[in-house]
């Protein structure tokens, strides 16, 4: 699952992708049409800055805006970024790899290599989609 911090990264990337070269956006603007707290905005926002993928201007007339294209941005970083890996389990992390304690062996384990053909498929979705890209509202179900 998804951390708050994860999904209120993304909404605010996706506010500011909305907005790319329009100038600076205002905290209070995202915060308020994201329905994302302030405070914790803007320690995203710092965090994104360091990064490298936001810019920011101090003042009256500041704000925060894409440092890179949005087409450069895609979701599967966005998740790494904050989350740290697209694995259900740390056996099946690339990057975060773990032993599972009170497991069979890694070469034994059936769920284990389940786990890596549901990352490998996240991540082909994930890093096939950028913030440029359209995503269009669905219906939760199908009726």
């Amino acid at each position: 699952m998804l951390s708050q911090k994860t999904r209120y990264t993304i909404r605010a990337l996706q506010h500011l992708a909305d907005r790319y070269d329009q100038g600076p956006v205002q905290l209070t603007e995202i915060s308020e049409q994201q329905n994302i707290p302030a405070k914790f905005l803007t320690v995203i926002l710092s965090e994104l800055s360091r990064e490298g993928w936001v810019d920011t201007k101090r003042g009256r007339d500041g704000g925060y805006w894409l440092a890179k294209k949005p087409a450069e941005i895609r979701y599967g970083d966005i998740i790494r970024f904050t989350h740290g890996a697209l694995a259900l389990v740390p056996c099946a992390s690339r990057l975060a790899h773990e032993t599972c304690k009170n497991c069979v062996t890694e070469s034994e384990c059936r769920l284990r290599s389940l786990m890596i053909k549901v990352r490998d498929e996240t991540a082909a979705i994930l890093d096939g989609i950028t913030l440029a890209d359209p995503i269009a509202l669905e219906p939760l179900f199908a009726e």
